[in-house]
């Protein structure tokens, strides 16, 4: 039987921390809350969530060093999941009523508002996963997740030029419009949507996530 993994959920003031937190512990993870650099850099993987505003996300991010959390864990191939706000942070803007905040520009590409008859998309969706997705291995087409969110990219403009590299795997969705709803990119995953709400679909994400670390 494997070891136990080691995963922190970062506590920087904006994410469902708790619920993160219980959701990684169901599925076997041993989970501490905190935004220690040292806990932060050396656990088997790191769980960024996020909710509210792409800008007081981002300042409440900075402010807990949690932008150099995530740049030196991936430089050193340390395993990173985003969730909801924490997964648009990723990009390279954000703009939200009219102002534009720069993200941590893993991904080009701007996070805006959604263009639909209902917003904020709040409920259970369906998603379009690559056929050899990790992340929803195990997962049937119509599984369904839970959304809470008003702004999304709409675009993936990352281009892969190295043969030696693998490409990224983009999942998508659609309400009003498509936009993306996950991302595995090397050791950097994310998730629009919140698995550690989604019952047991999300439980099953969780665990294929964990069990990459």
């Amino acid at each position: 039987m494997s070891a136990t993994k080691k995963v922190v959920v970062f506590d920087y003031g904006f994410g469902n921390v708790r619920s993160a937190e219980r959701a990684l512990a169901r599925v076997g993870a041993d989970v501490e809350i905190t935004r220690d650099f040292d806990e932060a850099m050396n656990a088997d993987g790191l769980l960024v969530p996020g909710v509210g505003a792409f800008s007081a996300c981002m300042a409440g991010l900075k402010e807990a060093r949690g932008h150099w959390v995530v740049d030196r864990r991936l430089s050193g191939g340390r395993p990173v999941m985003g969730i909801c706000v924490g997964m648009q942070i990723l990009f390279e803007r954000g703009i939200e009523h009219g102002v534009e905040t720069e993200g941590l520009d893993e991904w080009p590409g701007t996070v805006g508002p959604l263009k639909a008859p209902v917003v904020p998309h709040m409920g259970w969706n369906t998603v379009k996963a690559p056929e050899d997705s990790e992340l929803f291995a195990g997962l049937d087409a119509d599984a369904r997740f839970y959304f809470v969110h008003s702004y999304a990219a709409h675009e993936w403009s990352l281009e892969v030029t190295n043969p030696a590299m693998r490409a990224p795997k983009v999942t998508w969705a659609t309400h009003g419009e498509p936009f993306v709803a996950a991302v595995e990119n090397g050791v950097l995953w994310a998730t629009q949507f919140h698995p550690e709400k989604s019952g047991d679909a999300g439980a099953q994400l969780l665990t294929n996530w964990i069990g990459t670390l």
